[in-house]
C-alpha cells in the first residue's frame, strides 16, 4: 500500500474525469418526466414514512420545514446520459427523517404525487447519502424539477431521486417501481452503467 502525505491531492482532474462512463456534461438542467407535472400546494403537501408494520410517521410542510436542513453540493447523473456537476441543494437528510422510525426493513419504495414510484435498498438512503430536497441553487425547487420536495439520491441514476415526493414505504422485500418494472435496472449505479435489465 502506498503512502500519501497529508494535504496531497494528486493531479488536478478535469470535468470529464468526474463523469461516469457514457455520460456527457450539461450546464442547464434538463426536464424529463414520465407524465404531467403535478402542482402540489405546500398548504396541502404531506410527507410520510410507513414502516413494514404499517406504522405511519407524517410531516406537513410546516413540520418538515422545522427540521434541521443540510446543504449538499453533489453531482447528478441521468440515465439519458447527461450529468450536471456541483449542484447545490437544501433539504432534510433521510437520517433525520428516519431517526424516530423503528424498522428492520431492508428496502424502500418512494411514492410521488402523480403516482410515480421507484425502489431502493434502505442502505442507500442512510449514512448521509440521501435527502428530501426543497431548494435548488438557492431557490425553492420548481415543480418541473420535483418541487415542492423531491428525493435526492445522487450516487444513483437520477430516476431514483423521485420528484414530487409524497412518501416512502419500508419493506422486508424489494418491489420494483415504475421504470424498474419497464426494463430499467433495479439498482442504477451510474459508475457501473446500470441503465437497463442485464447491465
Amino acid at each position: 500500500m502506498g503512502i500519501v502525505s497529508p494535504g496531497f491531492s494528486g493531479r488536478r482532474r478535469d470535468a470529464n474525469e468526474k463523469l461516469p462512463p457514457g455520460q456527457y456534461l450539461v450546464t442547464d438542467f434538463p426536464v424529463l418526466s414520465a407524465g404531467p407535472t403535478p402542482r402540489v400546494d405546500t398548504g396541502k403537501w404531506e410527507f410520510s414514512i410507513t414502516t413494514e408494520t404499517g406504522k405511519v410517521h407524517r410531516w406537513d410542510w410546516a413540520a418538515f420545514q422545522a427540521l434541521p436542513a443540510e446543504e449538499p453540493t453533489v453531482d447528478i447523473h441521468c440515465v439519458t446520459k447527461w450529468s450536471k456537476l456541483g449542484t447545490h441543494w437544501r433539504g432534510v437528510s433521510l437520517d433525520t427523517l428516519l431517526a424516530g422510525v423503528d424498522t428492520s426493513a431492508g428496502f424502500a419504495v418512494a411514492h410521488s404525487y402523480g403516482g410515480y414510484t421507484t425502489n431502493l435498498p434502505l442502505a442507500d438512503l442512510v449514512d448521509g447519502q440521501a435527502w428530501v430536497a426543497f431548494d435548488f441553487g438557492g431557490e425553492p425547487l420548481e415543480a418541473e424539477h420535483g418541487g415542492p420536495a423531491r428525493l435526492l439520491v445522487p450516487h444513483l441514476y437520477f430516476w431514483k431521486s423521485a420528484k414530487w415526493l409524497q412518501g416512502i414505504s419500508l419493506s422486508d422485500h424489494d418491489e420494483p417501481g415504475f421504470w424498474e418494472s419497464l426494463g430499467y435496472h433495479n439498482y442504477g449505479d451510474p459508475w457501473r452503467e446500470q441503465r437497463y435489465w442485464g447491465d
